[in-house]
């Protein structure tokens, strides 16, 4: 099941030589921030454009969404998103955190938690870039993309806030969990169990380091950033999470511009290429790559830089500024 691969995979995303707070990429920062959504204090990192502080302009948001297993660090001081958004100049790139949440408001929390892990993107992570820094914080200056589980979240949150975002990219998208979860409810099944850093030693070892990276109180460590609860309830409620559905409830107006890709190596390229079906039965504008690659940061390193420059594209044009 693709599932369980995507679980097991991305335990192996962590290098040992993760960038600390002491030589963080240029124009990077670190917000901390309360998120009421799920009730505790939470972290993001953001590239503001060269001459941010020398000037009055407003700019165009990219939200980059991490991977299962991964946090709000990955984007921009070990996958290159920091340095491709200087290139790039008019834009700010904004990596927020959400543990091993897939993204979505939990239909049950457990042991004291709030698990809103879709209203934290929409409404906290959002309303907090757009209050503290220079944003156009409207449809057309907003973009989002995400890689794996965060491609899921990408186009999931997209469709599901079809006002929010003009455009949304997924490399490596695990783009049929929801569809996955609702078959196994459907089934009978029980949900499936988050995976530990028990489970060896080696993922032990690469705990102890990544946590003193995040370093958010009680949401460091991979079995705090366990959401505690139950995702879905309902094969109803998997569905409504599920972007093969929500496309069709919406009006090709109120779309945005679709971007995918996956390396030729990655189960996960399924995915990608199902969706693709959809947008091109229906007759949707979308762009789509494939290239050689695994499911691994060799690969996203390599298609990051791409599709933040096709995103920015597609902002300036809905913006005016390009032709």
């Amino acid at each position: 099941m693709k599932f369980i691969y995507v679980l097991v995979a991305l335990t192996l995303l962590f290098p040992a030589s993760a960038v600390t707070a002491q030589d963080l990429p240029e124009g990077l920062q670190t917000v901390s921030f309360y998120s009421p959504a799920v009730a505790r204090q939470m972290k993001y990192d953001i590239v503001l454009p060269p001459g941010y502080e020398s000037s009055d302009e407003r700019y165009p948001v990219l939200y980059l969404l991490h991977g299962y297993m991964q946090n709000y660090t990955v984007w921009g001081r070990n996958l290159g998103a920091a340095f491709y958004a200087r290139e790039i100049g008019d834009l700010i790139v904004v990596m927020p955190d959400a543990g091993n949440s897939w993204y979505i408001n939990y239909a049950r929390s457990e042991d004291g938690q709030k698990n809103n892990w879709e209203d934290h993107i929409i409404n906290d992570v959002i309303n907090n870039v757009d209050a503290n820094f220079r944003t156009l914080s409207r449809r057309e200056g907003r973009a989002i993309a995400g890689l794996s589980m965060g491609g899921y979240g990408a186009l999931t949150l997209a469709l599901r806030h079809p006002d929010k975002f003009v455009s949304v990219a997924s490399t490596s998208g695990a783009l049929t969990h929801a569809r996955s979860r609702a078959a196994a409810i459907e089934a009978g099944q029980p949900p499936p169990v988050p995976r530990s850093t028990q489970d060896s030693e080696r993922l032990a070892q690469a705990d102890a380091i990544i946590s003193r990276i995040i370093d958010i109180p009680g949401f460091s460590t991979q079995d705090e950033r366990n959401p505690k609860g139950l995702d879905f309830e309902t094969v109803e409620q998997a569905q409504a999470y599920d972007p093969f559905q929500i496309i069709y409830r919406l009006q090709k107006s109120q779309l945005p511009h679709f971007y995918l890709d996956g390396g030729l190596q990655d189960d996960l390229l399924d995915d990608a290429r199902e969706f693709m079906q959809v947008l091109l039965l229906n007759d949707i504008p979308f762009e789509y790559m494939q290239a050689q690659g695994r499911h691994n940061s060799e690969y996203w390193r390599r298609s990051v830089g791409h599709f933040m420059n096709v995103q920015n594209e597609v902002m300036q044009r809905a913006l005016g500024n390009r032709p």
